[in-house]
C-alpha cells in the first residue's frame, strides 16, 4: 500500500512539474515569437476566445482585435521584446495562472499577469494583462500625468 501512495505521489509531482514546464515553454516561445515577429505562432499561443490587456486604458482586446492591432507591429518581422526576468505559478488542474516581471527597452519593467487553460491537450493563454511597474517614488507623479492625458 506504501509503495500505491508513494507511487501516486510521484505521478502527480511529475505531471505537475511537466505541467509547469510545458506551460514556461508557452510563455518563453510567446515572448521568443513576439521578438522575432512570427504572427501566426505568437497567435496560435492564445485561447480563441482570450483577452488581451494592453498598458493603456482602452487596450482591452478580444484575440481578433489584438491580432488587428498586433499585425503592422509584426510585418517587419519584428514585434517586441521582452526579457522575463522572473516567473511565478498557481493553481492546479487544467487552468494556471501567473504573474511574470518582464524588461522592455521603452518601458522598463512591466508585469505579464494570465491564465492559461488546458485545451484539448494542449496549453493556451486565454487571458494575458501587461502594466507597467511604476515606483511608489514617483507613482503621484505619473498618476498626475495619466489625469492630464486623459483630460486632453
Amino acid at each position: 500500500m506504501k509503495q500505491l501512495i508513494l507511487v501516486s505521489f510521484l505521478i502527480a509531482f511529475n505531471a505537475k512539474a511537466d505541467d509547469h514546464s510545458d506551460i514556461n515553454k508557452l510563455l518563453d516561445g510567446l515572448h521568443e515569437d513576439a521578438h522575432k515577429g512570427n504572427f501566426e505562432a505568437y497567435f496560435d499561443r492564445y485561447s480563441s476566445d482570450a483577452v488581451f490587456l494592453g498598458t493603456d486604458k482602452t487596450e482591452r482586446w478580444t484575440i481578433q482585435e489584438f491580432k488587428s492591432y498586433a499585425k503592422p507591429a509584426f510585418e517587419d518581422g519584428h514585434g517586441w521584446t521582452y526579457k522575463v526576468i522572473e516567473r511565478n505559478w498557481e493553481g492546479s488542474g487544467d487552468t494556471r495562472w501567473f504573474d511574470e516581471i518582464l524588461f522592455n527597452e521603452k518601458l522598463g519593467h512591466c508585469r505579464g499577469t494570465g491564465v492559461v487553460q488546458l485545451i484539448n491537450d494542449e496549453w493556451k493563454i486565454a487571458h494575458y494583462a501587461l502594466t507597467m511597474l511604476v515606483p511608489n517614488s514617483i507613482a503621484a507623479d505619473v498618476g498626475s500625468q495619466t489625469q492630464q492625458a486623459d483630460s486632453q
